[in-house]
C-alpha cells in the first residue's frame, strides 16, 4: 500500500490526536456514513446501529494514539467498528450456530457456478437478510467486509473450520433463499 494512501488525512488525525474537537468532528464526518453502512449489515437495527456507531467513534477517538498508520484511518475504524458490531450481537445473545467437529467437511459447490439464479443486488440483499443472524454475520464478514476465514475466526472467538462450515452453510442457504426470491 502507498505512503499516499496510508497517510490520507493526517493532518486530520494528527490535530485530532492533540483534542482538537472541530477536527476530530471534521474526520468524523468524513466517515461516519460508511461506517454507519458497516453497522448496519451487522446489527440490522437502526437504533442499534447508531448506538454502535457512536460508541465506535468514541472508542476511536479515545485511543487515536495507538493508530500508527500502519493502515489507512478507514480500515483502522472500520475495525473497530465490527469488533464492537459483534459485541453488540454477542451481548444480544446471538451467537452463531454451534456444530459438532465431524460437521466441517462440506462439498465446495463452486463448480456449479451457474444455478441460473438472477443475481438482482436488491434480491441478493433480501436474501441475506432473510438469513440466521450467525449466518448473516459470516456473509458480511466474508464476502462483503472481505475477512478471511482466519481473521473471522479470531474476531468471533470460533475456529477456522468453523467459520468456512458456517460461510459454506449460509451460501447454501442463501441459494435456497434466492431460488425462492
Amino acid at each position: 500500500m502507498s505512503n499516499a494512501i496510508l497517510f490520507t488525512h493526517k493532518d486530520l488525525i494528527e490535530r485530532s490526536k492533540q483534542g482538537d474537537t472541530k477536527t476530530q468532528y471534521k474526520l468524523y464526518a468524513l466517515y461516519v456514513d460508511a461506517m454507519f453502512n458497516v453497522c448496519m449489515r451487522m446489527v440490522k437495527i437502526r437504533e442499534d446501529a447508531e448506538d454502535v456507531l457512536q460508541e465506535s467513534f468514541i472508542e476511536a477517538f479515545k485511543n487515536l494514539n495507538s493508530f500508527r498508520y500502519e493502515s489507512t484511518f478507514g480500515s483502522w475504524l472500520k475495525r473497530i467498528v465490527i469488533n464492537r458490531s459483534i459485541n453488540h450481537l454477542k451481548l444480544k445473545k446471538l451467537p452463531l450456530i454451534a456444530i459438532e467437529e465431524n460437521d466441517y467437511w462440506i462439498q465446495n459447490d463452486d463448480n456449479n457456478v451457474n444455478d441460473n439464479i438472477d443475481l438482482d443486488i436488491s434480491k441478493v440483499k433480501r436474501g441475506i437478510e432473510s438469513l440466521p443472524q450467525g449466518y448473516q454475520t459470516i456473509i458480511n464478514l466474508y464476502l462483503i467486509e472481505g475477512y478471511d476465514h482466519v481473521e473471522i475466526g479470531d474476531i468471533l472467538e470460533i475456529s477456522v473450520s468453523t467459520s468456512k462450515s458456517q460461510y459454506h452453510r449460509a451460501k447454501k442457504k442463501l441459494k435456497e433463499i434466492m431460488h425462492q426470491i
